[in-house]
C-alpha cells in the first residue's frame, strides 16, 4: 500500500486509547480553554483523523509563512496550506503552556483536543495579505476563503495537539464519515492494489459518474473512494446529507460491487483553488489512495483561477518525489450528442459547443427547484429525483 505523507507509517492524532481518552478528558476539565474557530477545529478533526500526517499539531507562525511562499514548513516538509489555530481573544490562555480546545460547532463547546502551547503570536497586516496572496492567489474579500482567512483571528496559537473529539462528523454521518485509518484498513480488506479517490462537495452527475468510470478504467485501478467534504460550504451550496443520499443512489446502481465506497471527511472548504488541490492530494495519499481525480477548477470559485491551474500546479510548484500519489488530469466532462456517450472535452476534438449537453449550475438548480429533471444525458433519474425533493422543500 502507498505510503503516508512524511512517514513510513500513519500516525493519527485521536487519542484511541479508552483509559488514556478518559484521564485527558479529565484533565482538559480543569485547564484553560479557548473556543476555537471553525477552521480550527476542521484541522483539529483532520489532525486526529490521519489526513494531515505528519503533522503533530498548530504550525506557528514562522511555518504559516514558509508554507505560503514556498510549500515547505522551516524543517523542510513539504506542505502546501498553513494549519492554524487563530484567536482574537486569548486573554484566557496567555502565557498558560497546557490547554483545552473547545468545539465551536457543538452545543455547550464539548472539548475537542488538549493542547501544548508552544508559542502564541501576532500576525502583522502585511504577514496576513501575504499568506492570502500565497495561498489563494488573492486578497480580494469578496472570495469567501480570504473572507474567512482575515475574520478567523490575528492570533496564531501553535503546538502539539492530542485530539479527543471528531466533532459532530461522527453522530451526523456515522454511514459516511471515516478516518484516513479506517479508510486506509478498508482498502486493504477489499484487496484494492490501485486505487483512485473522487473529491466532491456538491452531488454527482452522469458527467461525474462517468469521470470516475473513466479515471477506474484508464488507470486499471480496482477501486474508487468518493470522498466528500462534510464541513462548511459557502451559502447556497446543497447539504451534505442531500450529496450523501444522492451520491450512494448512484453507486449502488451504476457501480459494480466491492467497486467503489463512499465516505467523507470534516472540514470546511478553502476554496484556495491550486493550493487546495494540492493539500486534497496530500490528505488522499494518507487515506492510502494513489490516484487523485483533478477536473477543471478543482477547489476553485467564481474566476479567481485558471481552468486548469490546479493541474498545472503539480508541474510548477510541486517538487518531484514530494508526493507519491499520481495525478489523473481530466478535462471537462459532458455528454456528447454526436457520439452518444459521456466524454471529456478534449476527446472531441471535432466538436462544437453545440455538440454537448451543457447546464449551468443555476439552471439546473431552477428546474430541480421546479420539479423538473435535468435530461437523462445530464443527470440519473434517481439522483435528480432526490435533489428535486430537497429544493422544493426549501422552495
Amino acid at each position: 500500500m502507498i505510503k503516508p505523507h512524511g512517514s513510513d507509517t500513519l500516525n493519527p492524532l485521536f487519542v484511541y486509547d479508552s483509559s488514556e481518552h478518559e484521564e485527558l478528558l479529565h484533565e482538559a476539565e480543569n485547564l484553560p480553554s479557548l473556543i476555537i474557530n471553525s477552521a480550527a477545529a476542521g484541522n483539529a478533526v483532520m489532525l486526529g483523523a490521519g489526513y494531515f500526517n505528519p503533522l503533530t499539531g498548530y504550525m506557528n507562525l514562522a511555518d504559516a509563512l514558509s508554507v505560503a511562499e514556498t510549500m515547505k514548513t522551516t524543517d523542510g516538509l513539504f506542505w502546501p496550506t498553513p494549519v492554524l489555530c487563530r484567536s482574537d481573544d486569548v486573554e484566557a490562555i496567555r502565557d498558560k503552556k497546557r490547554i483545552a480546545l473547545r468545539d465551536p460547532n457543538v452545543e455547550e463547546h464539548p472539548i475537542m483536543a488538549v493542547m501544548d502551547v508552544e508559542a502564541i503570536e501576532e500576525m502583522s497586516d502585511a504577514e496576513m495579505n501575504l499568506i492570502a496572496e500565497k495561498v489563494y492567489g488573492t486578497t480580494d474579500s469578496e472570495h469567501p476563503g480570504v473572507n474567512t482567512f482575515m475574520n478567523d483571528g490575528r492570533f496564531i496559537i501553535s503546538g502539539s495537539i492530542q485530539v479527543l473529539s471528531f466533532s459532530y462528523f461522527q453522530s451526523e454521518f456515522p454511514d459516511t464519515f471515516r478516518t484516513a485509518v479506517e479508510i486506509r484498513n478498508d482498502i486493504k480488506e477489499r484487496g484494492w492494489k490501485k486505487v483512485v479517490a473522487f473529491q466532491t462537495r456538491n452531488p454527482m452527475h452522469l458527467a461525474h459518474e462517468e469521470l470516475c468510470h473513466m479515471a477506474m478504467d484508464r488507470l486499471g485501478c480496482d477501486g474508487l473512494v468518493i470522498h466528500m467534504l462534510l464541513g462548511k460550504l459557502k451559502p447556497g451550496d446543497i447539504p451534505a446529507p442531500v450529496r450523501d443520499a444522492a451520491i450512494r443512489k448512484m453507486v449502488e446502481l451504476y457501480f459494480k460491487p466491492n467497486s467503489a465506497m463512499v465516505t467523507g471527511y470534516g472540514f470546511d472548504m478553502l476554496y484556495a483553488g491550486p493550493r487546495e488541490a494540492v493539500l486534497h492530494a496530500v490528505f488522499r495519499q494518507n487515506m492510502g489512495a494513489t490516484h487523485f481525480i483533478i477536473g477543471r477548477d478543482h477547489a476553485g470559485v467564481g474566476d479567481y483561477y485558471g481552468a486548469f491551474d490546479a493541474q498545472t500546479i503539480f508541474d510548477d510548484m510541486v517538487p518531484a518525489g514530494a508526493l507519491e500519489i499520481e495525478i489523473f488530469r481530466a478535462d471537462h466532462t459532458a455528454y456528447s450528442k454526436k457520439l452518444d456517450k459521456v466524454v471529456m472535452m478534449r476527446d472531441a476534438p471535432d466538436h462544437s459547443k453545440e455538440d454537448f449537453v451543457l447546464l449551468s449550475g443555476t439552471k439546473v438548480r431552477e428546474m430541480l427547484g421546479n420539479g423538473i429533471a435535468p435530461p437523462k444525458e445530464f443527470s440519473r433519474p434517481e439522483v435528480a429525483q432526490i435533489l428535486m425533493d430537497y429544493y422544493q422543500s426549501i422552495n
